[in-house]
């Protein structure tokens, strides 16, 4: 669903040029302005642009965004095991293997270019580290961490866990499709409300436009690698806001760059939340970490949890 490429000069309003048999007209495109910029806050491998408290609201279903950069060499363990509520986690790997455990019951190893989807429901514990068979490197295990907020009918409902292997995340272009649908690709994460998560790769020099669904007036971008050009500059470790309408958005490379995307639906409740939980009530918070608790007393009891 990529739109044409885009004649551009700097500082000036995107268009498309129409030839006729008599003329050409130059066609003012809209394109979405961007009107908040972070580089968040970074605490040893974790740089967190986006929390409940803060972004969380303007950007919410999208409510926490995590960039993470372990270094197995370093000492660096990951997670550990923690608890969650009320919402979904996905993890998307962008390099280096990782080793997972949940209390669904599943447990492996997810490669570079994978995917964990975590509907956290009503309560659940993960955990995520380097794996341990690993080769010894000083490369990264990098990756986004993403909370969506769920709705009312799934925010306790039963954990759920997925885990995609590279080869089952769909593209389209030059986007990977990580929840929803972009084109012809389809995830195979079941999306808990209208959104898309994409991660894209351009070339340097490469335009690309991506047109949101209707109703998706929520939209950022964030930054891993290279440089955009998003109405805007965009650099490696930052993320972008849009400002909230139906329009598309414009991107340029400057250098090889790869980033995430998010749109959605505005997500219509308050946020509730707790220290690892996001609900839509007081209630719903209650009930959810009632069951955290429930599950750390039965790790404890097992000696998984100290």
């Amino acid at each position: 669903m990529g739109a044409p490429l885009l004649s551009e000069v700097p500082g000036s309003v995107p268009f498309n040029t129409i030839r006729t048999n008599t003329m050409t007209t130059a066609v003012a495109i809209e394109t979405r302005a961007i009107v908040h910029r972070t580089h968040g806050s970074t605490h040893g491998p974790i740089t967190r642009l986006v929390s409940p408290g803060d972004l969380g609201e303007w950007l919410k279903p999208f409510v926490f965004l995590d960039l993470f950069g372990f270094k197995p060499t370093a000492g660096h363990k990951g997670f550990g095991l923690h608890p969650h509520s009320g919402i979904a986690t996905l993890t998307y790997l962008i390099t280096g293997d990782t080793g997972y455990e949940d209390t669904t019951g599943k447990k492996g190893v997810l490669p570079a270019g994978g995917v964990e989807w975590m509907r956290a429901g009503n309560g659940v514990w993960h955990t995520g580290a380097p794996a341990s068979d690993a080769p010894a490197s000083d490369a990264p295990v990098m990756g986004f961490q993403l909370w969506v907020a769920l709705p009312a009918s799934e925010e306790n409902a039963p954990a759920q866990s997925i885990y995609l292997a590279p080869s089952q995340v769909p593209g389209e272009g030059p986007a990977r499709v990580l929840l929803g649908r972009y084109g012809a690709a389809q995830s195979a994460i079941p999306a808990p409300a209208a959104m898309n998560y994409l991660a894209v790769r351009l070339k340097d020099g490469e335009r690309w436009r991506y047109t949101p669904p209707a109703g998706h007036t929520v939209a950022w971008v964030a930054v891993n690698a290279g440089r955009l050009d998003a109405g805007g500059p965009v650099g490696t470790g930052e993320l972008a806001v849009f400002e909230e309408s139906g329009d598309s958005i414009a991107f340029v490379a400057h250098g090889d760059t790869a980033f995430v995307l998010g749109s959605a639906v505005k997500h219509p409740h308050d946020l509730v939340t707790g220290y690892y939980s996001v609900h839509t009530s007081k209630a719903a918070l209650a009930q959810g970490e009632a069951e955290i608790q429930r599950i750390g007393t039965r790790l404890r009891d097992e000696g998984r949890l100290a």
